[in-house]
């Protein structure tokens, strides 16, 4: 059990250090996000080939996780937009608003009603980025890209939650990464003709941190999840994954030194969003285990 959540914390923290690598690649976003897919997708059939893990799937599912995973590339281009944009903090503290456009999207794709309570909880991180983006206009841009990747960050899941209730994970995420990395391939030309780079071939610094990026943040931190998951509840990795942009942030913080270039605005927002998440993690803490006590008086 420590042993799960030591390689659950692990995978959290890898997922917070893409922020930061975010910044370190000196490539555009677009071209992190193709490379990123690129390594992944390969080391992944390598990975899942080799040990028989990969499920024979039809055409159309090969064609709706393809489609998934283009809108996951697109999640992360403009999260890297937003860091490119603004800064790792910024990027990162935008996540947290996934929280509001999940509590939205789901119950319409699903036809179910909104919960009113999630509803509120992401309402409350929406008032978090809106008292930054009131008192510190420096990075409006950075908050706005930010807003659009929580809304992919948002979508994409709810399908892939569709998907593996008949799929296993390997065969998933193998598909995903493949088919994003094949249409975003299409897209990619126009992506950089609109914005034109000097080069698009990675430097040595950039391709160690591709490699750290597709290896460690993806395929890694991928597979301690599975791992945990073996040992923890779904609902423990789900909630442990929320820790992420806090992760990341304080990296951000130590690394970039960014602490010094926010204002007073950005820490009552972020004041905001970290209380939502404490109030939200009590409360799912007691729904699970009332369910935990329900279940074990039928038993």
């Amino acid at each position: 059990m420590k042993k799960s959540f030591l390689q659950l914390h692990i995978a959290v923290l890898l997922a917070g250090f893409t922020g930061i690598l975010g910044r370190l690649i000196t490539l555009n976003e677009g071209l992190i996000v193709f490379y990123r897919l690129c390594i992944t997708a390969i080391t992944l059939w390598i990975l899942f080939y080799l040990t028989n893990k990969l499920q024979h799937i039809s055409k159309k599912d090969m064609l709706q996780l393809s489609g998934i995973g283009f809108l996951s590339s697109l999640h992360w281009v403009f999260f890297y937009a937003s860091i490119k944009y603004g800064n790792v903090s910024i990027g990162l503290i935008c996540l947290s608003v996934i929280s509001f456009f999940s509590a939205i999207l789901e119950p319409l794709i699903n036809r179910v009603r909104i919960n009113t309570t999630e509803l509120l909880f992401g309402m409350m991180n929406v008032v978090g980025i809106a008292l930054i983006f009131h008192f510190d206009t420096r990075y409006k841009l950075g908050i706005a890209l930010g807003l659009i990747a929580a809304s992919f960050g948002a979508l994409f899941p709810i399908f892939l939650k569709l998907k593996m209730t008949r799929i296993n994970m390997q065969t998933v995420l193998t598909w995903q990464m493949t088919g994003g990395f094949l249409t975003f391939s299409l897209l990619l030309p126009f992506y950089l003709k609109v914005f034109p780079v000097g080069t698009i071939l990675p430097s040595a610094n950039d391709w160690m941190w591709l490699f750290v990026l597709a290896w460690l943040c993806s395929v890694i931190a991928f597979q301690f999840s599975m791992n945990a998951l073996k040992k923890l509840s779904a609902f423990t990795v789900n909630l442990s994954y929320s820790l992420e942009p806090i992760y990341g942030i304080i990296m951000a913080f130590l690394i970039f030194k960014e602490n010094h270039h926010m204002s007073w605005g950005f820490y009552l927002g972020l004041s905001i969003i970290l209380l939502t998440l404490t109030l939200h993690t009590l409360l799912l803490r007691r729904r699970y285990q009332t369910q935990k006590n329900v279940t074990v008086v039928r038993e």
